[in-house]
């Protein structure tokens, strides 16, 4: 979770959408509203008549950016995985425009399981059965397996910005895969797992999303070291490549603010593969 926007007009402004997006949904607003990053997406559970308990998930954006692969990324997932691996389903979803921005509210499926983490950054030891690591696996693999024209990393930002943070020429990406591009532990829940929030998905490099677990992972070696055991691509040479570039990704973030205390496990990890 989030802090909420640091301008009060704009929490007021994306409240205020949320509400009709749930009155046009046919939903009520019945839990506590969430926050997403920097305020972006606003969501709560909801109540609706045919459909139960569901997640109502808005996004809002000024009106000459509200297009994109995070724009899109929520329906076009649902579009080739609802159904197939274990993620929320995607019901429904509404747009509107307000006072120059625009919205678009997607109505998901409820799932009951907690996340496994409030943060991104996991910061104390999980202990998944088996099974779960065994889920998750194959949910990764068909993803993987299934034909994407959406691009979650590219080779020339890889060339832009590996050496700037890591003072190495950026790894050339020989193996592809489909991937749900933002695996981290607050994007899982603690059973199934089912796997959440698929804005971000498309081509990256093979093993990305195992390196992306992993990276999130480095302040609790415990899990870090069941993220390598269940995923022998990370021993391989495009699981090597896959975790620079997740690194050099998280150490950008972390240079504007998110999540620093990830940075130095970051450093010291790529010191280990290079």
């Amino acid at each position: 979770m989030y802090s909420p926007p640091t301008d009060p007009t704009d929490q007021q402004r994306m409240r205020r959408a949320f509400a009709r997006s749930a009155k046009t949904l046919g939903a009520t607003i019945t839990g506590p509203q969430v926050w997403g990053w920097h305020g972006r997406t606003l969501s709560s559970r909801v109540q609706h008549a045919d459909l139960g308990a569901c997640w109502l998930r808005l996004l809002g954006a000024p009106a000459d950016k509200a297009a994109g692969k995070i724009w899109e990324g929520n329906r076009q997932a649902a579009a080739l995985f609802d159904g197939r691996i274990h993620k929320p389903l995607l019901h429904d979803t509404t747009a509107s425009s307000s006072d120059g921005y625009t919205y678009q509210a997607e109505l998901h499926q409820y799932i009951a399981e907690p996340v496994a983490s409030p943060s991104p950054v996991l910061h104390t030891d999980l202990n998944p059965p088996a099974a779960w690591w065994e889920s998750l696996r194959t949910d990764l693999e068909h993803v993987s397996s299934v034909p994407t024209d959406r691009v979650a990393v590219r080779q020339e930002w890889v060339d832009r910005t590996v050496p700037r943070f890591l003072g190495m020429p950026g790894p050339r990406i020989t193996d592809w895969a489909t991937a749900h591009g933002d695996l981290h532990t607050a994007n899982l829940t603690t059973a199934t797992p089912y796997l959440l929030d698929w804005e971000g998905f498309g081509i990256a490099p093979a093993g990305y999303d195992a390196a992306m677990l992993l990276a999130y992972s480095l302040l609790v070696p415990q899990f870090a070291h069941r993220v390598r055991d269940s995923f022998p691509v990370l021993k391989t040479e495009p699981g090597r490549v896959a975790q620079i570039i997740v690194i050099t990704e998280l150490l950008q973030s972390a240079s504007r603010g998110d999540h620093p205390e990830l940075a130095p496990a970051l450093r010291a990890l790529a010191a280990d593969l290079t």
